[in-house]
């Protein structure tokens, strides 16, 4: 089967804009006006400390995406010791980790993005990548249910719900996920791919050449490539029909 990658965040950190106003007369104004101008001041520290956090930040994305995750985990440590409630920080810490087969530090970072913000689409999803390289695939499910619910229209993770269901043996639910993927994108040969996969685990020629000929039309080369070896196949691999197919 084929797998939908880590989906990184990307979310930026709210500068601090502010003011101050004219003095007064009175003295309670001007105890007032004091008092301001201590405010003033902490938010100034606050704003300098907050450019900081987003320096590191943006330093640990550039690092994520040259793939150099060991530094990119550093970059966004220092990003949450200035701002701890950064959902965004530690979700792309912990996809960070998945790249290192991290996976149990990596659900740590992602359930405190969760703790953080319940409702960002990123962590559920990259935390049902993670659950699914753990093999916990009813918690992946599970995840990935919460991200769909978020936001329905990402096949991502509809595509990896369908994995998910998959490997629990519930073929016709994972396809009923690779059909909604489709839904969304006509031309997702990985949802073709996968159902494939699904309809061949329950010895289906017909329906799993068919759907494979629609990935290979999509993408020839790998999936011939990857049809040929893939165990999900192996009990129609030996029949005419699909050994033709992959000439």
């Amino acid at each position: 089967m084929v797998f939908r990658n880590c989906f990184v965040a990307s979310g930026l950190i709210a500068f601090l804009t502010f003011g101050c106003s004219e003095g007064a007369n009175s003295s309670a104004e001007n105890t007032t006006q004091v008092v301001q101008e201590s405010n003033v001041t902490q938010l100034f520290i606050e704003a300098k400390a907050t450019q900081k956090a987003e320096d590191y930040f943006h330093q640990g994305n550039n690092l994520l995406d040259r793939q150099n995750y060991e530094d990119a985990i550093k970059a966004y440590d220092k990003a949450i010791a200035i701002k701890i409630e950064s959902p965004e920080a530690w979700i792309n810490r912990g996809i960070a980790l998945t790249s290192l087969q991290r996976y149990q530090n990596a659900l740590a970072s992602y359930d405190r993005a969760i703790a953080i913000k319940p409702n960002k689409y990123e962590a559920w999803y990259n935390r049902g990548i993670a659950l699914t390289s753990l093999q916990r695939y009813q918690d992946a499910f599970a995840s990935y249910n919460r991200a769909i619910a978020i936001q329905p229209d990402k096949y991502e993770a509809l595509i990896n719900r369908g994995i998910a269901l998959t490997k629990l043996h519930r073929y016709k639910d994972a396809i009923a996920s690779y059909n909604r993927a489709i839904a969304i994108k006509q031309d997702l040969h990985q949802a073709y791919y996968n159902k494939a996969c699904s309809y061949a685990l329950q010895s289906n020629l017909e329906l799993a050449i068919e759907n494979l000929d629609k990935a290979i039309k999509l993408v020839p080369d790998k999936y011939k490539k990857l049809a040929k070896t893939d165990p999900d196949f192996s009990k129609v691999r030996s029949e005419k029909q699909f050994q033709e197919l992959l000439q």
